[in-house]
């Protein structure tokens, strides 16, 4: 009875902490019953998640007005959330934001003008995406054309690459632009697939970049690749992610062999990376750090009393896949979060489709 009652002690202070906590951002795709269920929500689910957000009281704000909060060093109030959208689907203005009027909830919507130009029936257009803009509806940039922006074509020097990715970029502003009025110049990778040197050339021209690994974000996160929470598919689940609504950010010091592709690496064994951290334990429980790879828990490797390194026990597969780590606050018994993505060809060089 009593480790029953301390397991729901910690887990009602998971929920509850009266601490302030890192904003968290979530990330969809489709709102619907029909779409593919690997980038789905169901009507119902997406209900659900929005009513969970009401009731219990979080703060949903504008993703401009976090962005400018965190940049300034901002503390947000405790459970305080964005909402987003990748790819710009019809199903979102039909069957998400009824739901989100009518709960009076922001939300932004990363559109791709190429896909626009197509004149596709299953996505927006420019007519119903000015009227969602003058609603309040943020539209922001996901890219001209939704191609894989890290990487190089074949025999494409990085010079190149440069001057290709920069106009895919930019135009695809000038067109958001052009067509709604001066947006903020925010960009969600395809795919969420990001490397350095794309990190670099974002923050060159002057972007805020988000990613579709997991995770909350602060003041001191890197603002060329913010987490945000998938919601969709496999993640919509609830349950789990509520305990995501209330994570911290990992208080990580110094990375190092973080790259997210791995053709780049050049240390130990690309398909199985070796990602250090080290981190400020002051509120951490130190024998609660977990870190699980492909599902399976890893025993991080201690390097010294604040250092740890993990890898993993097998080549990780073609395609994208994580790091994922947490642990305990020693203080408020919520739990810091921590994902790393990751990027890898073919066994042949070559890349996997989508």
């Amino acid at each position: 009875m009593r480790v029953t009652a301390v397991i729901l002690c910690l887990l009602f202070n998971v929920f509850y902490s009266s601490t302030s906590q890192a904003v968290a951002i979530l990330q969809y795709h489709h709102v619907s019953d029909t779409t593919p269920t690997s980038t789905s929500i169901s009507v119902e689910q997406f209900t659900r998640h929005m009513d969970y957000l009401k009731q219990q009281q979080f703060k949903v704000l504008p993703l401009t007005d976090i962005i400018a909060g965190l940049k300034a060093g901002k503390t947000f109030d405790q459970k305080t959330v964005a909402i987003t959208f990748d790819d710009g689907y019809l199903n979102v203005l039909t069957n998400a934001d009824p739901i989100l009027k009518a709960l009076e909830f922001p939300y932004a919507l990363f559109v791709s003008p190429a896909a626009i130009a197509q004149n596709r029936v299953n996505m927006l257009n420019w007519e119903q995406l000015k009227t969602m803009s003058k609603s309040g509806v943020l539209i922001l940039n996901h890219s001209m054309s939704h191609h894989h922006l890290n990487r190089q074509l074949e025999a494409e020097t990085v010079e190149q690459w440069t001057v290709r990715i920069t106009d895919d970029i930019t135009q695809a502003q000038s067109e958001i632009d052009t067509q709604l009025g001066e947006q903020p110049k925010y960009l969600a990778y395809p795919y969420g697939e990001y490397n350095h040197q794309l990190l670099k050339l974002v923050n060159t021209l002057g972007f805020i970049g988000f990613g579709q690994h997991s995770g909350a974000v602060s003041p001191k996160s890197n603002f060329s690749a913010l987490p945000r929470f998938p919601a969709s598919g496999r993640y919509a689940n609830l349950k789990t992610l509520k305990i995501k609504l209330q994570t911290m950010v990992m208080p990580i010091t110094k990375i190092t062999n973080d790259n997210p592709q791995l053709d780049q690496h050049t240390k130990g064994n690309p398909k199985r990376p070796e990602l250090v951290m080290t981190l400020n334990l002051s509120d951490i429980y130190k024998p609660t750090i977990a870190c699980y790879i492909l599902g399976e828990k890893v025993e991080p490797i201690w390097i010294n009393n604040t250092s740890f390194s993990i890898a993993s026990n097998v080549n990780l597969p073609a395609g994208r896949s994580r790091y994922n780590c947490t642990a305990q606050s020693r203080k408020e018994s919520g739990y810091y979060w921590f994902s790393q993505p990751w990027i890898n060809r073919n066994n042949d060089g070559s890349w996997p489709q989508g």
